[in-house]
């Protein structure tokens, strides 16, 4: 189960970090 709940946790983080590069990439387009 450890490596299960850590691969998840790992899972969050990784689609949490792809989402703030997409907002940060979709307010420069703005920005520009």
């Amino acid at each position: 189960r450890r490596i299960a709940t850590r691969y998840d946790k790992t899972a969050r983080n990784y689609l949490a970090m792809v989402k703030l590069g997409c907002i940060r990439l979709f307010y420069q387009r703005l920005r520009n």
